[in-house]
């Protein structure tokens, strides 16, 4: 890892990570010599990271986490984790809804911090499975009219698909199933619980998989958000392969490692930095 005295608390804790998932556990006295700081800054780290539920803290190191494949938290659980993260790949990810489009917005506490940045694109048709999702535009158009017209000019289309809710706010099954069947989007943004070479993108909810299979067949255009957390994690059920995704958005705490097998595998990645700049790579 070289001498990495000056980086972010991010960046560190996400070579870390990724030194535990590769190595299946490290010690820290060996982190204190491959980063090249103190041994409080480490394990000050590696409280963080098992706080985040990243690693599982034992005597001196860490082991990643054996989660089932099963767990899925709730949208309040994963709202308050890497919140940074989320904004800057927000930001990023609504460069790419032009004005006038079809988009599809699946689920989850990235695409929610996404639909905060859309609500001022003019004349977007949306089609969401997150009443999260959908209540974001439909707050927004109330602020509006509240003080105006009846109806903002260019403000956004709203869909909301039917369905059985899950505890991450989606609506799944078959009633949604059904109707992203019968439409076409321009782009389908998308997060994910996890995202590996061999399992692709996956859910720890076989219903919610279902649902996304559908969203990612009706859309011309893939846009995975996932921030550098999500690397490496595999869920229950896998819904699409990489091959099926056309770009990946992510943070600036994902490992170059990591950076340089999903260029090789996917058209684009764009990691989003702390300072709102993007990388196109």
């Amino acid at each position: 890892m070289g001498d990495n005295q000056n980086l972010l608390a991010e960046q560190r804790r996400a070579l870390i990570l990724d030194e535990v998932r590769r190595r299946g556990g490290v010690r820290v006295n060996e982190l204190t010599r491959k980063l090249n700081v103190s041994d409080m800054t480490v394990r000050r780290d590696l409280d963080a990271l098992a706080r985040q539920g990243a690693v599982e803290k034992v005597h001196g190191g860490a082991v990643p986490v054996a989660e089932a494949t099963t767990h899925e938290p709730g949208f309040e659980a994963k709202s308050t984790l890497e919140l940074s993260a989320k904004e800057d790949i927000a930001r990023a990810a609504a460069r790419m809804a032009a004005p006038g489009s079809a988009i599809a917005l699946a689920g989850g506490t990235t695409v929610f911090a996404l639909a905060q940045q859309l609500v001022e694109v003019p004349d977007l048709t949306v089609v969401t499975n997150s009443v999260r999702v959908a209540d974001v535009f439909h707050s927004a158009q109330r602020s509006m009219t509240a003080v105006g017209p009846a109806a903002r000019p260019g403000a956004a289309t709203v869909v909301l698909t039917g369905g059985v809710r899950t505890p991450s706010d989606t609506l799944v099954g078959p009633v949604a199933d059904a109707a992203i069947r019968s439409l076409h989007f321009d782009v389908l943004f998308i997060g994910v619980h996890g995202i590996s070479p061999e399992a692709g993108l996956s859910t720890p909810n076989l219903a919610e998989s279902e649902t996304n299979r559908h969203f990612v067949r009706s859309a011309r255009r893939v846009v995975v958000l996932a921030d550098h957390t999500k690397w490496g994690t595999v869920g229950l059920s896998s819904f699409a392969t990489l091959e099926e995704v056309d770009a990946l958005v992510t943070d600036a705490g994902l490992p170059a490692t990591a950076r340089a097998e999903i260029s090789e595998r996917l058209p684009e990645l764009v990691v989003a930095g702390p300072s709102g700049d993007v990388t196109d790579i």
